[in-house]
């Protein structure tokens, strides 16, 4: 065997071990985007098709299972809150002073008008939980150069059956998705527009959600503060926090 062909054997096998396997890739993705606690505050600014709406809010967040989040502005909106306990949902309107739990076809209804459904919030946000992953490429977004991952439903059962999302290389951020029908009817994209280091970690604190379906330019949600691993008293997950 020549030296040429020694090298070439070389190269491939550095790259090959450069590059993580695609499970691996996704559990990363995972230990990057979930943490024990978070506290966030966030707004959301609602492109309809013929006018735009901002809705503040803060969540407090237990892990993947539990969730307290009460709108705080516009003044028609303030005072809503909702709760996630496991796979239950439940909203709570002042204007109506009625608990409402969000079951069935209503998981699909939008939350607050925008490009997100009470299905997307309900989601466990651990997607090696969720999909079987296969590396398809690489490509850059914006000055970052990320892998690009298929991924295929592990049920039957679940929002949406494959997605395609690129991964930061260095980071391990999702920066781009596209949620797909079973028929690969594309839903839903989001794409990441800023990346902040917040207390130790790369946080997305601004992105745009499309609803593929619906007219409009789309939702972005922006992250004004956030706590990693914050003290979240334990009354807050409970149902009786919803009428306080």
């Amino acid at each position: 065997m020549n030296r040429s062909w020694i090298f070439t054997l070389c190269m491939l096998a550095a790259a090959a071990q450069a590059q993580p396997p695609a499970e691996e890739i996704l559990h990363r993705v995972d230990a990057v985007m979930t943490s024990e606690t978070k506290i966030v505050v966030s707004k959301m600014i609602i492109h309809g098709r013929r006018s735009t709406r901002i809705v503040e809010a803060k969540s407090y967040i237990d892990g993947t299972r539990r969730a307290f989040t009460e709108y705080l502005a516009p003044p028609r909106e303030a005072g809503t809150k909702m709760l996630k306990l496991e796979d239950q949902l439940w909203t709570f309107s002042p204007q109506t002073d009625r608990i409402i739990k969000i079951s069935g076809h209503m998981l699909r209804q939008s939350v607050m008008g925008s490009d997100l459904s009470y299905e997307d919030m309900m989601e466990d946000p651990q997607l090696a939980n969720l999909y079987h992953a296969v590396l398809l490429g690489e490509e850059s977004i914006g000055d970052r150069p990320c892998w690009i991952l298929q991924l295929e439903a592990k049920t039957a059962d679940i929002a949406y059956p494959s997605r395609k999302i690129w991964v930061d290389k260095e980071r391990y951020l999702v920066l781009k998705e596209q949620r797909f029908a079973k028929g690969g009817r594309l839903l839903k994209t989001a794409t990441v527009e800023e990346v902040k280091l917040l207390d130790g970690r790369w946080t997305p604190v601004r992105a745009r959600f499309k609803d593929e379906l619906q007219s409009g330019e789309g939702t972005e949600f922006i992250i004004e503060s956030i706590q990693y691993n914050a003290a979240i008293p334990e009354h807050l997950f409970t149902k009786a926090a919803l009428r306080r």
